[in-house]
């Protein structure tokens, strides 16, 4: 009797394929659409499950006449420092700072943003790795366009984002050395790593197993077959050369 194959053990979910629970520990998140005034940085947070640095952000609201105090976390931008104050919501005077969290009709055309809301309320979905940005360039009646790198997103002009670049730009810049540092950053990130293709494995392992001269078996693969089957084409539309 062979093995269980590779996707059968990851879509059981053991631990050798789980991300331990530490590394994701800080939910992302911005506060409510009605929030907005002065925030301090309390706390910079180096989580093993983001490429960026993370900013604890504590700011005063008002609830039933009483003040107290709400915390939330967002990748830093790069360049704050633990207690600087950003504003949440448009400058009375002056345009917005870097690390501001701002709604992209607010900000002018040219401006770098990141960890950008999808819909309003939503809390930022988009560009939140290390080192990413998109600008702002124009707005009408649909929404504001966002470019990221080649590509053109249109998004509701209400949703929020950070001015600015996130930090932790140039982490892929280091080169890894040894193969323990790229374990550990693997083990982090919860991916089986090294990755053997399918056609170098045994027959027992693996539907494209031994490969016989290297010729793969073409599979299509229904939609809800079991982890064990689903290799090769997943439901495709069609198959073959297009002529």
């Amino acid at each position: 009797m062979g093995k269980r194959l590779i996707q059968q053990c990851r879509g059981k979910g053991s631990l050798t394929y789980r991300v331990r629970p530490s590394a994701y520990k800080h939910k992302i998140s911005y506060p409510a659409l009605s929030v907005n005034g002065f925030g301090k940085i309390v706390k910079l947070i180096n989580s093993a499950g983001h490429t960026a640095p993370l900013a604890k952000i504590e700011i005063m609201v008002e609830k039933a006449g009483k003040k107290e105090k709400i915390n939330f976390i967002v990748p830093a931008a790069d360049g704050v420092y633990e207690g600087q104050e950003i504003f949440i919501g448009l400058r009375e005077k002056g345009k917005p700072e870097k690390g501001d969290i701002v709604a992209l009709k607010d900000i002018i055309q040219g401006t770098k943003v990141f960890n950008v809301e999808i819909a309003p309320g939503k809390g930022g979905k988009i560009l939140r790795t290390g080192g990413s940005s998109g600008i702002i360039m124009t707005r009408d009646e649909k929404g504001v366009e966002l470019i990221i790198r080649r590509r053109k997103l249109k998004i509701n002009k209400d949703s929020r984002a950070i001015i600015g670049v996130a930090a932790g730009e140039g982490r892929i810049t280091k080169p890894l050395i040894k193969a323990g540092k790229k374990h550990h950053l693997m083990k982090s990130v919860g991916r089986k790593w090294h990755r053997t293709s399918a056609i170098k494995r045994n027959a027992v392992d693996h539907p494209f197993g031994s490969g016989r001269g290297k010729r793969a078996k073409s599979k299509i693969a229904k939609r809800n077959s079991p982890p064990g089957l689903k290799v090769g084409h997943i439901r495709p539309s069609r198959t073959g050369r297009k002529k």
